[in-house]
């Protein structure tokens, strides 16, 4: 996503009180998945994650925006590039913001961002198959239309329910964001605009996915990750927290395929994604041995040291950004002088 101008104190400032978050983060080791690095030089906006059901340990995920029709599966292990998928049969990406893998072992990319907010009357979504080998490759993609029945919108957030395999998106809005819920699995169009109609009220949201087993949606955005109760195709009350971790971007998360652990992912050169543990957590019956996180594509290695949360309280980081928003912004006032 591209994120609203400020003046460049004000970004400078930001950036640095959020750089020092995961400083202030405890040692302590996190069951069933480790935290890493994304090392290619090439991912410089991480912008969405989905966990591999096939290659244990492996990450698919891709670039917001000027990059091209590509998506990338990084090995968890070592944080390193395993393959890239060159996708053909689409028009030109413009701003895809979320990944998720649907139970029919396709990959769904969301072309849905739109930072104008209503610019664009549609947007797209890409369908194509979970390679079954690890390399370079270039695949011919599934192209959807997607209109909303109540009018354009910016969106970041796009899960595919792990049983149903219908498609959900999530907007993204400051005052009240909407789930979004697509037509069934089966009854997505090539030849027509698929509508998608709100179903639910959901806070300002970045990325979001279901737990393996369909009972759970777990939505973040910047200052606040969510696990929902999901019943009758619905969101139910207002979720319990998840001690997300504080990053300078947060743009996305990911179950991992035992539902154990969630994975948190941010925008920028060598970011870092963090295991968070699923509290209560059992693990799914049909990855119960596979921990995904720990592992090479096809061969287990042990589990890293997790990064925690870290020891920073939410609200004292909230008002920490919020003053050196204000302190920028009385700076520029005083900078432009009076209006003649």
């Amino acid at each position: 996503m591209r994120m609203l101008p400020l003046s460049s104190a004000a970004v400078a400032a930001v950036a640095a009180a959020l750089a020092v978050l995961p400083s202030a983060a405890v040692a302590s080791g996190t069951p069933g998945a480790s935290s890493f690095t994304i090392t290619d030089p090439r991912i410089k906006e991480s912008s969405g994650l989905a966990a591999s059901r096939i290659h244990p340990g492996v990450y698919w995920t891709h670039n917001d925006s000027d990059d091209g029709p590509y998506v990338y599966a990084v090995d968890s292990a070592t944080g390193k590039t395993v393959a890239r998928v060159t996708l053909t049969g689409i028009g030109t990406p413009r701003d895809v913001e979320a990944i998720s893998l649907g139970p029919d072992g396709q990959l769904y990319l969301g072309d849905i961002g739109d930072n104008l907010n209503g610019t664009w009357d549609h947007v797209w979504i890409y369908r194509f198959e979970e390679p079954k080998e690890l390399a370079d490759v270039t695949v011919k993609a599934t192209q959807f239309t997607v209109r909303y029945a109540d009018g354009p919108r910016n969106a970041e957030a796009l899960m595919v329910h792990p049983v149903t395999g219908r498609v959900y998106i999530a907007s993204k809005d400051e005052s009240k964001g909407g789930l979004y819920e697509g037509p069934a699995a089966a009854e997505l169009s090539t030849g027509s605009v698929n509508v998608f109609r709100r179903v639910a009220d959901v806070p300002w949201v970045t990325d979001g996915a279901f737990s393996p087993d369909g009972t759970r949606l777990t939505l973040r955005g910047y200052f606040m990750a969510r696990t929902y109760p999901w019943k009758d195709g619905r969101p139910e009350g207002e979720g319990e927290r998840v001690d997300a971790p504080w990053q300078g971007q947060a743009e996305s998360v990911t179950y991992t395929p035992d539902g154990r652990t969630l994975m948190f992912g941010s925008e920028g050169v060598n970011s870092r994604v963090v295991a968070v543990p699923v509290p209560s957590a059992t693990p799914s019956p049909s990855t119960s041995g596979a921990s995904a996180g720990s592992a090479a594509p096809g061969a287990p290695s042990a589990p890293a040291a997790a990064e925690p949360p870290g020891s920073f309280t939410k609200g004292a980081a909230v008002l920490a950004v919020g003053f050196v928003l204000v302190f920028a912004a009385k700076r520029l006032l005083r900078r432009r002088g009076p209006s003649a």
